[in-house]
């Protein structure tokens, strides 16, 4: 499987949803590293590293969030594995 880097911009109803906490359970299911955190405009950030395949899944789960969220748009940018990143975690 090839390694990329992805990152994501995920705007709408997206904090106070538990958008973070449910994106580090989906990326740790999907044995992804990185991290996710909220931005003062109101969106969610996301960088994450691993297998492009579960990278996908992860882009196809972040366009839906947890079950409290309204997602209205998403930018994504594939970069490549740096291998830098450390276990998905929420940045505070």
């Amino acid at each position: 499987m090839d390694k990329k880097r992805l990152h994501l911009q995920v705007y709408g109803r997206v904090q106070g949803v538990f958008f973070r906490g449910s994106t580090r359970d989906e990326a740790r299911r999907l044995m992804l590293r990185g991290w996710v955190r909220n931005v003062a405009d109101g969106s969610v950030e996301v960088l994450a590293e691993g297998d492009e395949e579960d990278l996908g899944q992860l882009l196809s789960w972040c366009r839906r969030g947890p079950p409290a969220a309204d997602v209205t748009r998403l930018e994504s940018t594939w970069q490549p594995w740096q291998g830098t990143l450390e276990p998905f975690s929420v940045c505070y």
